[in-house]
């Protein structure tokens, strides 16, 4: 490794989870196709650490050439705006 690459941060990696809201069953649901990985939770938090760690388990396996600490998660939440019945 040279002195460059030593003091050279790596490139942030981003991975976006969908996550979408199931009225049936009052979880998130999401999913990351880039790991690839798929969860759901009772909140939008927990949803994001189960995938979090998923990532961190699968990471060598699908991208063995990346550095963990330069991947970061995007949620995208879908929830739909209509109030729901009573």
């Amino acid at each position: 490794m040279t002195a460059f690459e030593e003091r050279t941060p790596m490139r942030p990696v981003i991975f976006s989870i969908v996550a979408t809201w199931d009225d049936d069953a009052a979880v998130w649901t999401g999913h990351c196709d880039e790991v690839p990985a798929a969860a759901d939770a009772a909140t939008l938090d927990d949803l994001l650490n189960k995938i979090g760690a998923m990532t961190v388990d699968l990471l060598p396996l699908n991208h063995p050439n990346l550095d963990p600490q330069s991947v970061f998660l995007q949620l995208n939440a879908l929830k739909s705006a209509s109030p729901a019945a009573a």
